[in-house]
C-alpha cells in the first residue's frame, strides 16, 4: 500500500480482503466492491443529494459541533470519513468545524474507487480499504466518521467495524444513520422520484430503511464495541450515535 498525506489529494489503494459481512435484509450496490463504476459514480452523486434534502449532511454537522465546540480557536484537528462516498459529509464537516474556529484536516476512505476519485475530485486525500481493517495506528485520528455505514452490515461485523474505529480515533465518534420508519419510506420513493433519482439509488435507500437498526439496537452495538455512547433522534428519521473518548 503507498503512502496518503491528509492535506495531499492522493487515492491509496489497500487490496487487503474485506472483514465485514453485509446486513442480511437485501442487497444494495454499494455492499459490491466490484459494482459497476459508472452505476456506484451516480448513486453516490444522488446519496450526496439525498443527504442535502433529508437530513444526513444535518445530521452530520450537528454531530460535529458537539466534538469541536471545546477545542480552541485555532485547533487543527484531524478527520476520518469512512465509507465517505463523494465526500460531500467530509464538506459538511469541514465547514460546520470552520465556522468555530478549528481547522479539520480530513481524510475521506471507502472500499470503492469511484468513491475514492470522487473524493480526491472534492480536494481530499483519498484511500481504498476496508474499513474493518482500518490501515491506520492506533489514535491517529481525532474524529471519526460513519455516516449510514453501519447499516450495509450484520450485527458482528457492525461491532467490528465500531471496535476498529474505537483504535483509530482519538477525540470522537460519530455514528449517523438511518432509523427504520414506514413513514420514511413512504415518502422517499416520490421524493427520490420528483429529484430525478435513479432507479438503483431508490431501491437501495428503501433496502437501508429496512436494514436501519434502530435506537436502541444502535445504542447496543456501540455499548458492546465499548464505546461511552448517547444515541439521539435528528431530523430526518436520522440517529446519531457519539462517543466521545477525551
Amino acid at each position: 500500500m503507498g503512502e496518503s498525506t491528509v492535506n495531499g489529494q492522493r487515492s491509496t489503494v489497500d487490496r487487503r480482503p474485506s472483514t465485514l459481512h453485509s446486513h442480511p435484509t437485501g442487497t444494495e450496490l454499494l455492499d459490491d466492491a466490484s459494482a459497476d463504476d459508472a452505476q456506484v459514480r451516480e448513486s453516490l452523486r444522488n446519496i450526496a443529494r439525498a443527504n442535502r434534502w433529508f437530513g444526513g449532511a444535518h445530521a452530520v454537522r450537528w454531530a460535529v459541533t458537539q466534538l469541536v465546540r471545546d477545542a480552541p480557536a485555532g485547533a487543527s484537528l484531524i478527520l476520518l470519513d469512512v465509507g465517505a462516498g463523494a465526500g460531500d459529509l467530509a464538506r459538511a464537516a469541514e465547514s460546520v468545524a470552520r465556522a468555530r474556529g478549528v481547522k479539520l484536516d480530513v481524510l475521506c476512505l471507502d472500499r470503492h474507487r469511484v468513491a475514492a476519485s470522487l473524493a480526491k475530485a472534492a480536494g481530499y486525500a483519498s484511500l481504498v480499504s476496508d474499513a474493518g481493517a482500518l490501515p491506520l495506528a492506533d489514535q491517529s485520528v481525532d474524529i471519526l466518521l460513519l455516516s449510514q455505514l453501519v447499516h450495509h452490515f450484520d450485527r458482528p461485523s457492525a461491532e467490528r467495524l465500531l471496535r476498529e474505529s474505537a483504535r483509530v480515533a482519538r477525540r470522537g465518534i460519530i455514528v449517523s444513520d438511518l432509523q427504520p420508519s414506514w413513514i420514511a419510506a413512504a415518502l422517499f420513493r416520490p421524493a427520490a422520484r420528483a429529484l430525478g433519482f435513479d432507479r438503483i439509488t431508490i431501491h437501495d435507500g428503501l433496502t437501508s430503511l429496512r436494514r436501519a437498526y434502530s435506537r436502541t439496537e444502535l445504542a447496543g452495538l456501540m455499548q458492546r464495541a465499548g464505546l461511552p455512547a448517547r444515541v439521539m433522534r435528528r431530523p430526518g428519521w436520522r440517529l446519531v450515535g457519539l462517543a466521545t473518548l477525551s
